[in-house]
């Protein structure tokens, strides 16, 4: 006879702050876990990046040699590189271990506010102000970059990568998915400026915020609007947003000083998590765990589920 499947546990929110970190680098300006979600990277208004792990609380290595605050990183698949992007319009590729720039990458026209790898880390793509998202080789020894996609009619906040799509969004009001099996571009259109987008964790939807407070859930091929996400306050900054590791809520920052989780199904606030008196400037959701990183000012906060103890009494 077949045993029934054990019922699945209940999703868990990360509501216990475990840490905080002074980074020491001014604002942090964005948080982020690397591929496996064991470390992460922080980056300051003072041009540098830094790798942390985040549970202990000790800071691994420091890279400089942006000219001007950092906006955004991301790290390989392998953890063997990073790239970063900021205020100094380049991208800059790192190698982890040396903390050393392996290239520089120069051609924006405004300050990079986001980047990321593609999957085999071979491509490095940048979304500015400049209106465009350019996709640089790490391998090249050439100057420009290999693609530049300029569809949009005003800076590029947010860019995620799948393994065969592109998804940005843009201040235009409009996030333009890049199929680059079919060579097709869709474009939905929002009419808010757009601060942040991704892909669900299913690969099924997209998430998109904007400065009107509002969070949207489409699908990703028809465009239909699933969700709608309301409560939280964003009106004036690039804030993030996600899904939680089980794509079961809906998670964003706030102005407000708060972290807003919603059920993703019936759209209803489950938890809004106070981090500080400050703008929420960041936060980063763990690839697997109920785990959470926030940033606020000069410092990020680690948060876990309720029930979490650490191991070896570290906390």
């Amino acid at each position: 006879m077949a045993f029934p499947e054990p019922k699945p546990r209940a999703p868990e929110l990360p509501q216990k702050r475990m840490k905080t970190l002074d980074c020491g680098q001014g604002a942090v300006r964005a948080v982020r876990f690397n591929v496996d979600g064991n470390y992460c990277l922080t980056c300051g208004s003072d041009k540098t990046l830094k790798l942390w792990n985040p549970l202990r609380g000790t800071l691994l290595r420091t890279y400089s040699g942006h000219g001007y605050e950092v906006l955004d990183a991301a790290g390989s698949f392998d953890n063997s590189h990073l790239c970063s992007g900021g205020g100094d319009k380049t991208v800059v590729l790192w190698d982890v271990a040396t903390g050393q720039v392996v290239r520089k990458f120069r051609g924006h026209a405004g300050k990079v506010n986001t980047v990321q790898f593609n999957e085999e880390a071979t491509v490095i793509l940048s979304g500015s102000i400049d209106s465009s998202v350019r996709c640089w080789d790490c391998r090249s020894r050439k100057p420009e970059p290999v693609q530049t996609l300029d569809e949009a009619r005003d800076g590029i906040s947010s860019v995620k990568v799948s393994d065969h799509e592109i998804l940005a969004g843009s201040v235009d009001g409009r996030v333009r998915r890049y199929d680059l099996r079919m060579g097709q571009v869709f474009s939905d259109y929002v009419g808010s400026p757009i601060t942040c987008t991704c892909f669900s964790r299913d690969g099924q939807c997209t998430l998109i915020s904007s400065l009107d407070s509002t969070l949207r859930l489409l699908d990703k091929d028809t465009g239909e609007l699933l969700g709608e996400y309301v409560g939280h306050k964003n009106q004036q900054y690039k804030l993030d947003c996600c899904l939680s590791e089980r794509d079961t809520h809906v998670v964003s920052c706030s102005e407000d000083g708060k972290v807003f989780f919603w059920d993703l199904v019936e759209g209803a606030l489950a938890l809004a998590l106070p981090v500080g008196s400050n703008v929420v400037q960041s936060l980063a959701y763990h690839p697997t765990e109920p785990c959470l990183l926030t940033a606020m000012g000069g410092s990020i906060q680690y948060w876990r589920e309720e029930t979490y103890e650490a191991e070896g009494g570290a906390g």
